[in-house]
């Protein structure tokens, strides 16, 4: 494979880091754990913004649909 990943290598959630290099094979682990860490503060970081977003989302569409239709009630009860 020319020193690439299968694709079986790259979505392995086992947790060992197959690391292959194209030369001298002086890849260190200790660079791949550490973007592993700073990876998973960014997964972190974007779950909390992501839910209070969708909190945001659901609470705004919640109260336009209520709006609407107290408007469409408004309407059509009138004699």
């Amino acid at each position: 494979m020319n020193g690439a990943s299968s694709w079986a290598d790259q979505w392995d959630n086992s947790g060992t880091a197959v690391v292959r290099s194209g030369g001298d094979g002086t890849t260190s682990n200790s660079n791949t754990a550490k973007y592993k860490e700073k990876f998973g503060h960014g997964l972190d970081k974007t779950k909390a913004v992501a839910s209070s977003g969708f909190k945001k989302l659901k609470t705004g569409s919640a109260f336009g649909f209520r709006w609407v239709k107290d408007k469409y009630h408004k309407t059509t009860n009138k004699h």
